[in-house]
């Protein structure tokens, strides 16, 4: 119990200042009576002890002269802005790594109590912890998975502030920065890549263009007249095309007669 441990002299103290409060009353109870905002939390010290397990307030708190001190926490949303940090990955890239985490204060008893200054502490450690975290990832993964590394800094840095009583609510990477030289290497191999898988769909093209013409050629040496169809067709189209064209049309089977008598001399 805390409030046995201060002892025999402290009961005395804390009694002599009761009884001062009583003597000067209602002068005093301006000194006694503190305001704690909504979004604030009071720990109170008496004789240098924790009054209680859980912090004061919203609303009046009520302290005793002499013998009670008190430490206001703000229970808000902290916003940390981590400087950019230049980092070597796991790929041996060196980058230039900036981030923001926003954090709470859940426990304002652990926060006073278990740490000196708990906002610097958990800067140091956000920056430590991403550092850490990221000299494990490749550049690749960095550019790509930066959601997953970014929750696993938020599950990192969690459990290392909760005896402080830190709650990490978000943690996100603002901006990865490359090297310029870096930058044009990707941008080369990216255009390569590019490239040759511009080459592989044209080749695919023309080997389905090609099949395409041989079932093509089966079909018409199948049927004759098909031939003569679609050498009419094909007369059409060029005369819609190019209206200054002049063709003759010549009919296959004169050629073909000219090709046996070629072939017979």
């Amino acid at each position: 119990d805390r409030r046995e441990g201060i002892g025999v002299c402290g009961w005395i103290l804390v009694s002599l200042s009761f009884l001062l409060v009583l003597i000067t009353f209602p002068v005093s109870i301006w000194a006694c009576i503190k305001v704690v905002r909504e979004y604030e939390r009071a720990v109170v010290f008496r004789l240098g002890r924790i009054l209680s397990k859980k912090a004061k307030g919203p609303g009046l708190i009520l302290i005793l002269p002499c013998t009670d001190t008190f430490t206001k926490v703000d229970l808000r949303t902290v916003t940390c802005n981590i400087p950019p940090q230049e980092i070597l990955t796991k790929d041996a890239v060196t980058t230039q790594v900036d981030g923001v985490v926003y954090y709470r204060i859940h426990s304002a008893v652990s926060a006073v109590a278990n740490v000196t200054d708990v906002h610097s502490a958990t800067f140091l450690l956000a920056q430590t912890t991403l550092r850490n975290v990221l000299g494990t990832q490749s550049l690749a993964q960095l550019l790509a998975g930066r959601e997953e590394i970014a929750h696993s800094i938020q599950a990192i840095l969690d459990s290392a502030t909760e005896q402080w009583g830190i709650k990490v609510a978000r943690v996100e990477i603002k901006d990865v920065r490359i090297p310029v030289a870096m930058q044009r290497a990707m941008a080369a191999e990216a255009e390569a890549a590019r490239e040759a898988r511009a080459k592989v769909v044209a080749a695919e093209g023309e080997m389905n263009a090609s099949k395409a013409l041989k079932q093509a050629s089966m079909v018409l040496a199948e049927s004759p007249a098909g031939l003569q169809l679609r050498y009419l067709q094909t007369l059409t189209t060029l005369a819609a095309e190019n209206n200054s064209t002049i063709v003759f049309p010549l009919p296959i089977n004169i050629l073909e007669s000219l090709g046996q008598k070629n072939s017979g001399g």
